[in-house]
């Protein structure tokens, strides 16, 4: 790492490095990313279509998904571009205030992915606690204010980091080892006490993903405590069911995030390629799986799908 005893003052422009140590293998890495951008744009945009179409798919389970995938596509189109003009244009110059308004956005979208599968998580809970009163508690200002409640939260956390980035006066160099403008990424090439960086860092996991992830655990424990009351193995089956796309989509989002922080506090030292790749798979895959999650596990999604390949090939 640089020394800051030949400190650079703050940058009109950054350099993005990309995925460093792999830059001989940008082509490559640029397939798999462009076919990820593609298949979620697609497959997300079909789920807010059929949505949109359906309207017995006006209920509270589907209009949470409904905004899950508007998240998922605001995630990948402020990611993915950015990352194929590194890749096949060597795009790697970005303004100072261009990289503060990614350090925003990217995390904020991030933020409200989890917020909003809180929410899905809450959706089930009262489907299986309370079924009688479920489209009485989960009613439209219900899920507006649910939506309000995600959006405010991101916007509270996350408004702090460019601010905070943007009074870092010198740096070790101006070259971020990254394929985006992350705000840990810009703080650690800082010269000087970070030390107020690093927990607000820290804060914004716990007040958001740690936050999300220990209430979807409770939601689910509570549910599995109601399931199991069932005497109907039948009933049982049916009514896990109803939850296993949820899983699935949590399970795939969440387990990037705690398999870095096991290793950070277990003292294993990922090569630095290898972290930066598993931190682009935290924006990159759930976005692109969720929509197929849900078309395979959801029979109204299912359904629609079908038909719509059947009129396609009429």
């Amino acid at each position: 790492m640089p020394s800051c005893n030949n400190s650079l003052p703050q940058p009109l422009i950054f350099i993005l490095a990309g995925i460093p140590g792999l830059e001989s293998s940008h082509g490559f890495f640029s397939v798999p990313f462009f076919l990820i951008f593609v298949i979620t744009v697609m497959g997300n945009v079909t789920i807010l279509c059929i949505i949109r179409m359906e309207k017995s798919l006006h209920e509270p389970m589907f209009l949470l998904l409904a905004m899950l995938s508007g998240v998922d596509l605001c995630l990948v189109s402020v990611t993915v571009p950015r990352m194929l003009g590194i890749f096949w244009m060597d795009a790697k110059e970005i303004s100072f205030d261009a990289c503060l308004t990614q350090m925003f956005f990217i995390p904020s979208f991030y933020v409200m992915e989890s917020g909003i599968l809180l929410a899905m998580a809450f959706d089930r809970f009262v489907a299986i606690w309370c079924p009688l009163r479920y489209t009485t508690i989960l009613d439209d200002s219900m899920l507006v204010k649910m939506a309000l409640t995600v959006l405010a939260r991101a916007v509270a956390v996350l408004t702090p980091a460019p601010i905070l980035a943007k009074r870092l006066e010198s740096f070790q160099t101006h070259i971020i080892g990254y394929s985006y403008c992350a705000y840990m990424a810009v703080v650690m090439i800082a010269c000087g006490d970070i030390s107020d960086h690093i927990i607000y860092g820290l804060m914004v996991i716990v007040a958001s993903v740690g936050f999300d992830l220990f209430f979807i655990i409770l939601s689910y424990g509570l549910i599995l405590h109601a399931v199991f009351q069932i005497p109907s193995w039948e009933a049982r089956g049916k009514a896990l069911s109803t939850c296993g796309s949820h899983l699935c989509v949590i399970g795939l989002f969440y387990s990037p995030v705690v398999f870095s922080v096991l290793a950070q506090i277990l003292g294993y030292h990922m090569a630095p390629y290898l972290q930066i790749i598993i931190d682009n798979l935290y924006f990159l895959v759930p976005p692109m799986v969720n929509p197929l999650i849900y078309g395979a596990r959801t029979k109204q999604m299912r359904e629609w799908v079908l038909r719509i390949f059947h009129c396609q090939r009429d």
